[in-house]
């Protein structure tokens, strides 16, 4: 049946438009997406999960767990068992034993000081290599928040100096006109186009700056290079109510380096107590249970032969005289001596360190007051000259050169605040606080 011609046409500007449609649907770029709004928070957790560094730490932890797992063994029973076969002229031994065509040994040892004292500063190491899993962590916390901040800094400094870009352009109009109207000298339009590349050359360096913050949040944080980041503000502070002697005290028992340092010198301690104790020998559990072997003419030897063979016993070493005993106590006494002394130095080097990053949070803090108040100055001064304008009392290139001034100490500001920040950030590592902040 044919269809009227208005429905053949109607049906055909349908089919136009849904073409259209699903055309326009597919050349909807990228971009138009909405972006990732990512939060500190979010970003420190996802730097946590995706870090290598932390992975790689753990796995090391791992190794040195599995190692003093390997030296703990020696005091742990052990089972062997096998069968061979020799061909042998004369008396039928091997290795100082008769022949076996099946033999089972057991051994344990009981008391061993040196390999004790081997396996107890292994576990010491292990210990450390956990401080140092603690310690990647904490930079992982660090370089992921600190990326952070700065995006969000250069992101707001940004704006404003696009603002600034806008009061800049208004400013070099309103002087070109006032020179075309011989009311200004001419060198006062070179004083504004200098204005304007200067914020120009400022926002060139912010956007590098802004692409490579992005990337290295990415990197961290394992965020696709096709979704754009939008940083969430909201995110915890990083003040503290301690005062400094307790950040002091704090920083002291939970620094890494000073643990790792004692560790280092108890285990030294102890491959000493060790050393001493090699004097008094080593005591052993050993058992042996064999099938001898009637080959290689072994009753020959030997009138009375019995084909199952069973020792069990303990075997006690005792040295009379051991060169190697007493070199080793010297070695550890020296070790430990130089582990004593390494200690020392590191905590008097970390309480230095302490100090100087609680007296750069005081400076910087006063940097941010100054800064804070410097601005709220520009923006009342902006706000009594805007209105005079309305008045008719000043013009408007007074006012933009306000909003610039105003624009150029808000910037000033972020600078300040992202450094306070970032040493707040730095103080709470080297307390031991940090892990607390992003739980």
């Amino acid at each position: 049946m044919n269809r009227p011609p208005f429905l053949k046409s109607r049906a055909a500007c349908v089919a136009s438009a849904l073409l259209l449609l699903l055309v326009l649907c597919a050349a909807v770029p990228a971009s138009a997406q909405e972006d990732r709004k990512l939060s500190m928070r979010e970003a420190v957790a996802l730097a946590l999960q995706n870090s290598r560094d932390l992975a790689l730490a753990r796995l090391q932890y791992t190794v040195a767990l599995n190692q003093t797992a390997v030296d703990r063994s020696a005091f742990r029973p052990n089972l062997y068992t096998g069968s061979g076969y020799a061909y042998t002229y004369g008396f039928p031994s091997l290795g100082g034993s008769p022949p076996a065509a099946f033999q089972l040994n057991y051994n344990q040892d009981i008391f061993d000081p040196v390999l004790k004292a081997q396996q107890q500063a292994a576990e010491e190491h292990a210990k450390s290599m956990k401080l140092e899993v603690d310690r990647t962590r904490d930079d992982v916390i660090v370089r992921a928040a600190s990326a952070f901040l700065e995006l969000a800094e250069v992101r707001h400094s940004l704006e404003l100096l696009r603002a600034e870009q806008a009061s800049a352009e208004k400013i070099l109009q309103v002087t070109q006109e006032r020179v075309q109207a011989n009311q200004e000298l001419s060198i006062e339009v070179t004083r504004s186009q200098l204005t304007a590349a200067r914020i120009q050359e400022r926002i060139v360096k912010l956007q590098g700056r802004d692409e490579a913050l992005t990337q290295q949040i990415r990197n961290v944080t394992g965020i696709a290079d096709s979704e754009s980041i939008a940083v969430q503000p909201g995110d915890p502070g990083f003040d503290t109510d301690l005062q400094d002697a307790q950040l002091l005290e704090l920083g002291m028992q939970s620094d890494r380096e000073i643990q790792e340092a004692e560790n280092d010198r108890l285990a030294r301690q102890r491959i000493l107590h060790g050393a001493k104790l090699g004097y008094f020998g080593t005591l052993s559990v050993i058992g042996q249970y064999s099938i001898l072997s009637k080959a290689n003419n072994y009753l020959e030897f030997y009138k009375t032969f019995e084909r199952n063979n069973v020792a069990v016993g303990i075997q006690y070493t005792i040295p009379i005289f051991s060169a190697k005993t007493r070199a080793a106590i010297t070695l550890a006494k020296s070790e430990l001596s130089a582990s004593e002394l390494t200690l020392g130095n590191k905590r008097r080097q970390v309480r230095l360190d302490l100090l100087q990053k609680q007296r750069d949070v005081r400076e910087l803090d006063a940097t941010r007051e100054v800064a804070r108040l410097d601005l709220k100055l520009a923006q009342e001064s902006l706000q009594l000259l805007q209105a005079k304008f309305d008045e008719g009392r000043a013009n408007l290139r007074d006012i933009e050169n306000a909003r610039l001034d105003e624009s150029e100490k808000w910037v000033a500001f972020l600078d300040a605040d992202f450094a306070r920040q970032r040493s707040q950030l730095v103080l709470l590592q080297a307390t031991g606080q940090l892990a607390k902040v992003f739980q």
